[in-house]
């Protein structure tokens, strides 16, 4: 059951951190293969809410198996580190899910429905853009805060590898 519990731990962990790695991927070739940047930006907002929708399920079940993990003990060290780590996680997430992108698509209707048919000096296309850069920020924030979490994981498997070994094997 330990290994059963670590395994998928670690598997929401890659699943989150790996959408989050290639979701750069997507957008870049989103806006390489189309000349249209709304279609671009209509397919990167679409694989955004995903992705998010991805991470805030993964995000949750992994807290609530670090919990479990813990009562069970099949980690060793505490996990108020990593549960820290993931809710906040969860909380950028949920902020880029639930209030930027929504604004930003509300900035986006308020131009005409297309962010590049209107002036570089437009209010709503120089505040989508802030939210753009802030978006960038956050996701940077969820990915940084994902290899922490690997960081302190595998401090907790090592530690826990280490006092599973019989003494003869030590």
């Amino acid at each position: 059951m330990r290994t059963f519990l670590r395994a998928v731990l670690w598997l929401l962990v890659v699943l989150w951190l790996g959408g989050l790695m290639f979701f750069p991927i997507v957008a870049a070739a989103a806006f390489g293969s189309t000349a249209d940047t709304h279609v671009a930006g209509t397919i990167v907002r679409k694989s955004l809410l995903a992705l998010h929708y991805e991470g805030l399920v993964a995000g949750s079940l992994i807290v609530v198996l670090l919990l479990i993990s813990q009562t069970i003990g099949a980690l060793q060290r505490r996990v108020a580190g990593p549960v820290m780590i993931t809710l906040i996680m969860l909380a950028l997430t949920a902020f880029s899910q639930f209030w930027i992108i929504p604004k930003m698509e509300s900035y986006r209707i308020a131009t005409g429905g297309s962010i590049d048919v209107v002036g570089r000096d437009d209010p709503n296309r120089v505040a989508f853009n802030k939210l753009h850069v802030v978006s960038e920020r956050v996701e940077e924030g969820v990915l940084l805060g994902g290899i922490v979490l690997v960081i302190l994981l595998a401090g907790n498997y090592a530690e826990f590898t280490r006092r599973e070994k019989p003494e003869a094997l030590r």
